[in-house]
Formats: C-alpha cells, structure tokens, sequence
C-alpha cells in the first residue's frame, strides 16, 4: 500500500525538493503551505503528478490543519514550515514564537486527533547557540540561546520530545546548518548574488568576513533525512546535519565574485557577528548520522557554485513580491 506523507512549508526551499523526493520514490504527497515564503513554480513538478495534493491554509489555524489530515490517511508528517528570518527576529520577537512553535504545538495536536505518530522536523544548528565545542555533537551541553529562533526551535523540540513520550509518537529531529542548492531564497549566497547584480563595483559584508560557518547541498540534506527515517525507530532521534568542515565566508565571497566576473570593492561592517544572534562558529558533528552510512557528495564551495549558477539562471526569485 502507498503511503501518504504530509509535508508543511512543502513549496519552500527544503520542503519542495523534499516533496519532488518523495514522489519519486512513489509515496503520495499532501503539502499544506500558506506561501507566505514558498513558491508555488517550486511545485511545478509535483502539480502534474496524481499522487500530489495541495491544500493552501495556515498552521496557525489548528481547525483547518487538523480537517486537513482527516482528509487522508497520513502515514507521516514532514513538519519543515517555519519562520527562517534569523536575522531580524528581534525586529518581531513574536513571529518565531507563532511561526515556529505554536504551528510545531498545532501540527502535533492535529495528528493527535487524527492518530498519525510519525513526525519528521527541520531543527537548526543554531539550538547550539555558541559552543565551546567544535565540531559540536548532538549531546552537548546546551548554552544560552543567542538568537529567538534558535530558541523558539528548541521548544519546537521539546514539544516533539514530550509528545513521542506522553502519546507514543515516532518523532526524527534533523538539526541543520545552512543549506545550500536549487530553489535557495534567503541567505548569504542569495544576498550576496542580489547586491552584486545591483552593483558590481562593491559589496558590503557584514561582520569581519571571518565567520566560520559550514552548509550541505539540499540534495545531501534530503539524503540524511530519507535515511534516518528509514533506519531509525526510537522515540525521538536527532540528528546533525552538515558536512565535515567549515569556510570563511570570506572563501564564499570569493568563490562567488569569480564566478560572476566581477571585482568589487570590500567593505566591512566589522565585528565577529554580523547580527546578534548570528553564531560566528558553525560546525557540527555528523558521526551519528554518518553511522547509518550517509555521507555528503557536494562540498561546501561546489554547493555555493550551484546555488549561484541556479539564482543566475532564476532572477526572478529576487522579486519582493513573486510568490508565483
């Protein structure tokens, strides 16, 4: 019998190549997206394909998520929608509490209700806060939280934790550094890209460019996941996801310019952090999820080669207002 596998956020970045995955590999896909951030062409592929449904609503909406799954027989639920904006989380300290937890709290009541126990969720490296120990494994003893949506994932985490002991739920916890690939919308790569086609002759970095960070190619990340869930039964496994190392993002930068052919003047914005919250050392330890026997097959700089040919060859992912 197929099964049917329920993904939120699905015509975000991760989401609606986890979607394309997923049908490839036969299962049935509802995606329920409110497009605050996704992309409907991102789900392109996937509209043409019987097995896929698409319900366009809001988690927030408890009724509407929880009609939603009765729709169905879910056999699992990819919770990937969230609030990304890291950087200007202080700027609406409420938006990661609603976007990220209280949508985590809803997902899980409304497969409660509907006697679904199997949850995938997208952490983030982040929940780490700065460590004082690199590369840092899944049982490192917790900092303090540095940014509000790192704080807001971990209570996502909790949550799943205390449902899988309290209502017998199956729950996979995938903390991520920065993913990089086709259909990438926010981050360093895409800001970068979008300043130096408004301007090639300079371009301002924030913080010392010295930041330490690692990413994975979206293709390896969706990999790792596929695999735990596969191979993994406990209650509530977590997992690092990233590969082993880490550039400057000052080597970004440079792969980045060579590419586009330009030369621009540099300027700084100093500092180790180019934000508050913005942890100036990211690199995980992955032997857990490497033990299952996944390994990354695109580095870091060739990851930042294909997100930047993907954003050259799809300007009109810049556009403020394209949704479409």
């Amino acid at each position: 019998m197929t099964e049917t596998h329920f993904v939120t956020g699905g015509a975000g970045f991760i989401g609606s190549n986890l979607v394309d995955r997923l049908l490839d590999c036969g299962r049935k896909v509802v995606v329920y997206d409110n497009f605050s951030t996704g992309r409907k062409v991102f789900l392109k592929r996937a509209l043409s394909n019987p097995n896929f449904l698409l319900w366009e609503d809001d988690l927030l909406d408890l009724d509407a998520v929880t009609r939603t799954m009765s729709t169905a027989p879910i056999d699992m639920v990819w919770h990937l929608a969230a609030n990304a904006d890291v950087r200007f989380g202080l700027d609406h300290p409420r938006k990661d509490l609603e976007q990220n937890t209280i949508v985590t709290h809803n997902v899980l009541e409304a497969m409660r209700a509907n006697n679904i126990q199997k949850i995938a969720f997208s952490s983030t490296g982040s929940v780490y806060g700065e460590p004082s120990l690199h590369p840092t494994p899944e049982d490192a003893p917790f900092p303090i939280q540095t940014s509000l949506y790192g704080a807001s994932k971990l209570a996502c985490e909790a949550l799943i934790q205390a449902y899988c002991e309290g209502f017998g739920f199956v729950g996979y916890i995938f903390r991520f550094v920065s993913a990089l690939g086709e259909r990438y919308t926010h981050g360093h790569v895409f800001d970068f890209c979008r300043k130096l086609l408004d301007n090639p002759d300079e371009l301002h970095i924030l913080g010392d460019g010295r930041q330490r960070k690692s990413y994975m190619y979206v293709h390896d990340c969706i990999d790792a996941m596929l695999l735990a869930v596969e191979k993994c039964y406990n209650k509530a496994s977590v997992f690092n996801l990233g590969v082993d190392g880490y550039v400057e993002v000052n080597d970004s930068m440079r792969v980045i310019t060579e590419r586009m052919g330009v030369r621009p003047k540099l300027t700084y914005a100093g500092g180790e952090r180019g934000w508050v919250g913005d942890s100036p050392f990211i690199w995980l330890d992955v032997a857990r999820i490497r033990s299952l026997g996944w390994k990354p097959n695109v580095s870091i700089l060739d990851g930042v080669i294909k997100t930047l040919d993907w954003l050259l060859e799809n300007k009109w992912v810049f556009a403020n207002d394209c949704h479409e």
